[in-house]
């Protein structure tokens, strides 16, 4: 008679299960910090964006819930239903892992990028290429002539605003500051468009990040005032699109993340004008590489972890079986 896994192994694979999603929130946190790469593109390759999207709908559906049932009295046991399908397991970690990393990232990752630019730039390509497999293979193969077509369209949308110079705004205004956040948070759930480089086309990049590492906290309250409005109407409407046209939003996601390359390629001008490669080519192609590495070892730390989880569950699932009969 075949045994359950012991108590040990259960807590070894919960442990690594939350290890990894706290790598995968850090990374998800440092990215953001780093105009050109998307949160969202990052949640596509370790595997968590529909469940993420998922649970932030639920969430944010609760928090609306929560107050409309307080002020009319209702009680709040539909609130606690909406709570109640949050992936918490998952969130936490990630919430977690994200938030520690941009307090990170902005004062020590954000500074290596400037002085490194076309060794950083060649890192997030090579982990953005090999990413692009990860929502093509979600689409589901062949793909239809029309999820190419609008993945194409995609692409060229991407590779366009991609290209826009950066605005510049010393002291920007709080309404832009609100607006800014709205947008900002739309990019980050959205694969293949960065939330930090839709601040810097607005023009309010480097006073996020200052008022980041200064704790401004009433530039901070604002640009999270807009953020919030902003996901709130966003996530249900990406949602929708995942549950109603999950292939075609998957396709064109995948044509925003090709176009989005363009905003990393490593050789570049002040305005982003591309450049043809110069100095030392093979360094830079050694980065490239080492993006691709730490995309396939995500890829590979997930599934094991995924299948070690699933096979305990299915375990007790069958010790269950045996002790009924």
């Amino acid at each position: 008679m075949r045994s359950a896994p012991p108590f040990r192994e259960s807590c070894r694979v919960n442990f690594l299960r939350i290890l990894l999603d706290l790598v995968r929130g850090a990374l998800i946190g440092v990215v953001e910090i780093i105009p050109g790469v998307s949160g969202g593109t990052v949640a596509l390759i370790v595997g968590i964006y529909e469940r993420l999207i998922e649970s932030l709908s639920e969430f944010l559906r609760g928090i609306a819930r929560f107050v409309v049932d307080v002020l009319r009295g209702r009680g709040l046991a539909a609130a606690g239903a909406h709570f109640g399908r949050v992936d918490w397991r998952l969130v936490i970690p990630v919430v977690i892992g994200m938030g520690i990393a941009l307090l990170t990232a902005a004062r020590v990752v954000a500074p290596l990028v400037d002085e490194h630019p076309v060794e950083a730039r060649a890192l997030f390509a090579g982990l953005i290429i090999v990413a692009l497999f990860v929502p093509a293979r979600m689409v589901g193969w062949p793909w239809r002539a029309h999820e190419w077509a609008l993945a194409v369209v995609a692409a060229v949308a991407g590779f366009v605003i991609s290209g826009l110079p950066p605005a510049s705004s010393d002291a920007p205004a709080l309404p832009l500051v609100a607006v800014a956040g709205a947008f900002a948070v739309c990019a980050l759930v959205l694969p293949g468009l960065s939330g930090s480089f839709v601040l810097l086309v607005i023009g309010v990049y480097e006073p996020t990040l200052a008022a980041l590492n200064d704790r401004d906290y009433g530039y901070l309250a604002v640009f999270m005032l807009g953020m919030v409005i902003g996901l709130a109407v966003f996530v249900q409407v990406l949602r929708w699109l995942l549950r109603r046209h999950h292939r075609i939003t998957l396709a064109i996601m995948t044509g925003l993340m090709a176009g989005s390359l363009r905003a990393l390629w490593p050789w570049q001008g002040g305005d982003r004008e591309l450049l043809a490669p110069s100095g030392e080519v093979l360094p830079v192609a050694l980065w490239f590489l080492l993006g691709a590495v730490i995309v396939v070892t995500m890829l590979i730390a997930g599934r094991v972890i995924e299948r070690r989880a699933g096979a305990r569950i299915d375990s007790r699932g069958s010790a269950s079986t045996r002790r009924g009969s």
